[in-house]
């Protein structure tokens, strides 16, 4: 029986993953096995829509889903893809960083077709402005000579974005490139027959595992509770990376609209501190966004327009671009604010190595987090990934061989 799924689809051929935006397209047969996916942000419903377009039947449990008062991290987000290292990233090692970009580029590949065909997707191009001649800063030139060799569409190195951009010749910037990047903005997955459940699910899910596999119907479970995790992984090594945002209305009338993102990265040479990030990014069409702060082991949500924080951000902003100070702010959500699921070991995905606590052996868990920032940008590189442990467990189911080496994590 084939699938009810609409389109698009996402399915592997030949190991890569391939998009099907024809008016015909369908999914992998039904194979009557069920997944329970537990967290339902991007990440939790990337991994779900490519769940169901490979067959699987997907139940979604989430506490809260977008849109959602107060707003979920995934709502709250710039949501633009970043090549990695994000302005906002982390990573604590080479091997991360690797894995990062080639989820990254998993995700790119597959934005870019699916703005051909979603209005809901577009591609808007992204500037990155540094304080010293990229040649001079060795990390940012070995990203930029990555975005030059990669399928990243647009891509100009050029120190006049500068001027074109209005940036402020005061502003401490002298060398800058730009390319197109995807925003994402809408999921399918209720539409490709999804079920989602509001709940909470409380602790350590390996210590329910066995009760929600049965309560389901499920075979497998996805981790997908972001900083939950401290909790439902039982892993400590999660903490928050505090954000905040401002959000202004980009209508063109107190200044010139804005329609590409800009951004200044993060420069470590001159401060452990995020103070220096400019993040400008259009929203959507009418709304801009401010940012940014980047806070580790924060978890108070208590920014306000008063925040010292949120005061120095405006300030880079201001005089970064002339002209915003005038800007009239959402009245709907002025400020915004989150936590980054961030992890001290960079991303997780791999199997739950802990053994079953109540029939022994291997467990049926899948974790997929730790992504702090880049949730977007990771969501379909990681979910694919996740795709290939999931049908891993089901051979496991039926042959009764669990490799511990082979499922464990690469970071």
């Amino acid at each position: 029986m084939s699938s009810l799924y609409t389109t698009p689809v996402l399915g592997l051929s030949k190991g890569l993953l391939v998009l099907d935006t024809s008016a015909n397209a369908t999914g992998a047969p039904r194979n009557r096995q069920r997944v329970l996916v537990v967290g339902g942000g991007v990440t939790g419903l990337t991994t779900a829509w490519i769940l169901l377009d490979a067959g699987y039947d997907v139940t979604v449990v989430s506490e809260q889903w977008a849109p959602a008062t107060p707003r979920i991290t995934s709502q709250i987000a710039g949501a633009l893809w970043e090549y990695p290292p994000a302005v906002c990233g982390q990573h604590t090692d080479a091997k991360s960083l690797a894995l990062s970009k080639g989820w990254s580029l998993t995700s790119y590949r597959i934005f870019d077709q699916l703005s051909k065909s979603l209005p809901a997707i577009k591609m808007r191009t992204a500037n990155f402005f540094f304080g010293k001649a990229i040649e001079d800063l060795p990390d940012q030139l070995s990203k930029m000579r990555e975005i030059e060799a990669s399928c990243i569409k647009g891509f100009v190195r050029d120190p006049d974005l500068i001027a074109k951009h209005a940036v402020n010749q005061n502003a401490g910037v002298v060398d800058a490139y730009s390319h197109l990047a995807p925003v994402w903005l809408h999921d399918l997955v209720e539409a490709k027959g999804a079920e989602l459940i509001t709940r909470r699910i409380d602790g350590d899910l390996l210590d329910s595992e066995a009760k929600l596999l049965e309560t389901y119907g499920a075979v497998a479970i996805v981790n997908a509770t972001g900083l939950n995790s401290f909790e439902s992984a039982g892993d400590k090594s999660c903490y928050p990376l505090r954000g905040g945002l401002i959000r202004l209305v980009n209508d063109g009338k107190r200044f010139p609209k804005v329609t590409e993102a800009l951004a200044v990265m993060h420069d470590n040479e001159l401060s452990s501190e995020h103070e220096d990030i400019v993040f400008i990014v259009p929203r959507n069409d009418n709304i801009l966004i401010l940012g940014g702060i980047a806070q580790p082991h924060r978890w108070e949500l208590n920014l306000t327009m008063e925040s010292p924080e949120i005061q120095r951000m405006r300030e880079r902003c201001n005089k970064f671009v002339p002209g915003l100070e005038n800007a009239e702010f959402d009245p709907v959500a002025p400020v915004v604010q989150g936590l980054r699921p961030t992890r001290v070991g960079n991303v997780r995905v791999e199997r739950e190595l802990r053994p079953n606590r109540m029939r022994g052996g291997s467990s049926s868990i899948v974790h997929s987090y730790g992504q702090g920032g880049s949730g977007f940008s990771f969501s379909v590189g990681c979910a694919v990934d996740v795709l290939h442990l999931i049908d891993q467990v089901v051979l496991e189911r039926r042959v009764g061989n669990f490799n511990v080496e082979m499922y464990r994590a690469n970071l």
